[in-house]
């Protein structure tokens, strides 16, 4: 029966614990008002030097400011606890001459029969409480709070580089980013905390005079003792009220500058102190040895203090037993657990899935990725990812970085979706110097080959990098060739990285601001499937898609009068034209040409057939040849005399020419005269025309 009766209580209290501490500060405010007799004083003058021994002890235990992160408010409202008692014990002292056991006995044992020897100790406590330990307190506070605050943008970037880096996950990189948040609150919490304990010392040192000056005046004017008597009385019982209150401030101001030098919690306080009190069980047990000991203390009320000590005790004995069975249920829940994993067969669909992007390094490159050694990939990395939204439109998700053994040290490699695509070798601690100009020019260093355009490059040590940079050449780092290459790579590549999950994301991202748009379109007339194609047969060609709502809208229409994927294509192109256009033109703001004979053009176009991929140029295979060679003779002619060339074509032919040429010449934009803006200027460098004309 009484174990269910402890259970219940407990209970009671566990669940109530919000109502129960704001029913304690209310109290603490009606102290203020309410007239105390002697014994009750004593109680509550015990209670607040138990709390400040224990929360003196909590900061000693804890390893980081999170775990006590009550502490400003706990800070605010010891500080009116206190108050409180010093208005209470000043109404005892004033009116009866007396307040209690705990003021009287540490009054005379602090005096010892000389008052004026008591109350230059008394000073000098107050001193150091006021001018040392508050204001170093204060000072710690307000620089622990501004350096946070400065460090946080670094730090946040840290958190991003492990996540882009693959070291930690997306929930990971949130907890991360969240107690980040945490520490710089508390930390600016506790800066204006500390101006509590500021007002806290200097409103004792008021009360003190108050109560020696009133005290002597109403000794001697109202209850007629002798002068003597009355400053005897009066001192005694003011020291000993300063001391019951400066002690337990004494301690708690140590408290905040242990816990400051070694933020803000998702409950409320009442819920935070409760559990932050409770997982330090075995201070317990030390503050009940501290109070056993100042009970044995002559002239203390040993009754009192052994009865707080036995409260501690068992309090103590109770928290640790029941940490102890908490710790064998979860090791009982972890040997489960271990057996339930055994039986049920391992879920093999996690080892399926593969990162969209993955760059694998040797063990050499290794460095290029951490910050105490001096590398910025990682950050780099994060550029790349925005200069891709903004240049072409699309979202690449967090590249993961992986070091690979089997590699050779200096080399790495891009894999999309597992796959190895395409690698390339750096020398760390060297510099690439490339020769832009392509005149040979004599240089000292390892000859290689650029990885992301194939120019012929040599590796030179950092000190002549000046010589060669004199030379004409241009001179990067090991980073800036690795981020160049993946730039370049991913944009080649950036139709297979758009999958319909992003496509999803980019819908969703346009529907905030412009749902009318994407509600005409989604999921119908179009789904979600029939918009990738669309936008990955843009990225094919190097159309960027960053322009989402025109192109949204031109499928918009073009749906509703030929739902064919080649018609829709060329649709976009047209509304996209001016971008397209403005893309292709040289130096000179001109586009610069080549087109087909007639003929040639019309033989194509008569031979287009529809198929499962498309439409696609039937030709006689000995034709198709002859045409392919024909191009390809044409373009190179043009390249030789320096210019750029596109090829010009029909819109009906546009996307099955560009079909039929993409294998042997990838890079050549086709265009047809529907997506040449009348402002542009065009210039016809060459014609391609088949042999017998």
């Amino acid at each position: 029966m009484a174990t269910y009766s402890r259970t219940a209580v407990g209970q009671l209290f566990k669940n109530n614990t919000d109502v129960l501490i704001a029913a304690g500060i209310l109290g603490i405010v009606l102290l203020i008002l309410i007239p105390l007799p002697p014994l009750a004083l004593d109680v509550f003058l015990t209670i607040s030097i138990t709390v400040a021994l224990v929360i003196i002890m909590i900061t000693m235990f804890t390893t980081e400011p999170l775990q006590f992160s009550v502490f400003p408010t706990l800070l605010l409202v010891t500080t009116l606890y206190r108050l409180s008692l010093n208005i209470s014990s000043t109404r005892l002292i004033l009116s009866e001459a007396q307040a209690g056991n705990i003021i009287s006995g540490f009054g005379e044992f602090v005096v010892g029969g000389d008052f004026v020897v008591g109350a230059i100790v008394f000073i000098i406590i107050t001193v150091i409480q006021f001018v040392v330990i508050t204001n170093g307190a204060g000072r710690v506070s307000e620089v622990t709070a501004r350096f946070t605050l400065d460090a946080m943008p670094g730090k946040q970037m840290s958190i991003d580089a492990d996540f882009n880096s693959g070291l930690i996950t997306e929930d990971e990189a949130r907890e991360r980013r969240r107690k980040l948040q945490r520490e710089a609150d508390f930390f600016g919490a506790m800066d204006g905390a500390s101006k509590f304990v500021r007002g806290d010392a200097i409103a004792g040192i008021i009360i003190i005079i108050i109560n020696i000056i009133g005290g002597i005046t109403i000794g001697v004017l109202q209850k007629g003792m002798d002068v003597m008597t009355s400053v005897q009385t009066y001192t005694i019982l003011t020291i000993g009220d300063g001391l019951v209150a400066q002690v337990p401030a004494l301690l708690i101001s140590t408290a905040s500058g242990i816990l400051i030098t070694r933020a803000s919690a998702d409950t409320s306080f009442g819920t935070d102190l409760a559990q932050q009190f409770i997982h330090f069980p075995k201070i317990m047990f030390v503050v009940a040895g501290i109070l056993l000991a100042i009970g044995l203390i002559p002239a203390m009320p040993t009754v009192v203090f052994f009865a707080l000590a036995g409260v501690l005790g068992f309090l103590g004995y109770s928290l640790l037993n029941s940490k102890k069975r908490q710790e064998i249920m979860v090791q009982e829940e972890d040997a489960q657990k271990r057996v339930r994993e055994q039986r049920v067969p391992e879920n093999v669909l996690q080892l399926l899935e593969t990162d969209p992007l993955q760059i694998e390094i040797g063990y050499n490159l290794i460095p290029l990725t951490d910050d105490k050694s001096g590398g910025d990939l990682l950050q780099r990395l994060t550029a790349v990812r925005r200069q891709l939204a903004v240049e072409i439109g699309i979202y690449v998700r967090p590249i993961r970085i992986r070091d690979n053994l089997q590699l050779s040290p200096n080399r790495y490699v891009f894999r999309i979706r597992g796959e190895e695509i395409d690698s390339g070798e750096l020398m760390p601690g060297y510099l690439m110097a490339l020769n832009p100009t392509g005149q040979e020019i004599d240089v000292t260093g390892i000859a290689t080959t650029e990885p992301t355009f194939g120019l012929p490059a040599w590796w030179v040590t950092a000190d002549k990098k000046d010589q060669v940079e004199m030379a004409g050449f241009t001179v990067v780092d090991s980073s800036t060739v690795l981020v160049t290459h993946l730039t370049e790579f991913i944009k080649k590549y950036a139709h297979e990285l758009l999958g319909r999950q992003d496509v999803r994301e980019l819908l969703d991202v346009v529907k905030e601001k412009n749902p009318a748009v994407v509600e005409e379109l989604v999921p119908e007339p179009m789904s979600v499937g029939e918009v990738q194609k669309v936008l990955q047969s843009l990225l094919v060609e190097n159309v960027p898609i960053k322009d989402i709502i025109t192109i949204l809208e031109a499928l918009g229409d073009g749906v509703r009068v030929n739902r064919e994927l080649d018609f829709l294509i060329e649709h976009v192109r047209h509304a996209l034209a001016r971008s397209i256009c403005r893309g292709q033109l040289n130096a000179d703001n001109k586009l610069q040409v080549i087109t087909l004979h007639p003929k040639l053009e019309k033989t194509m176009t008569d031979a287009v057939q529809a198929t499962q991929m498309g439409s696609y140029p039937v030709l006689e295979p000995r034709l198709a040849r002859q045409v392919l060679d024909n191009i390809a003779k044409t373009i190179e002619k043009a390249l030789g005399r320096g210019y750029s060339p596109v090829l010009l074509c029909s819109p009906r032919l546009r996307l099955p020419l560009r079909r039929f040429i993409v294998r042997q010449m990838p890079g050549t934009a086709v265009l047809s005269m529907n997506e040449i803006i009348p402002e542009i200027e065009i210039e016809a460098v060459g014609t391609v025309v088949l042999s017998e004309n």
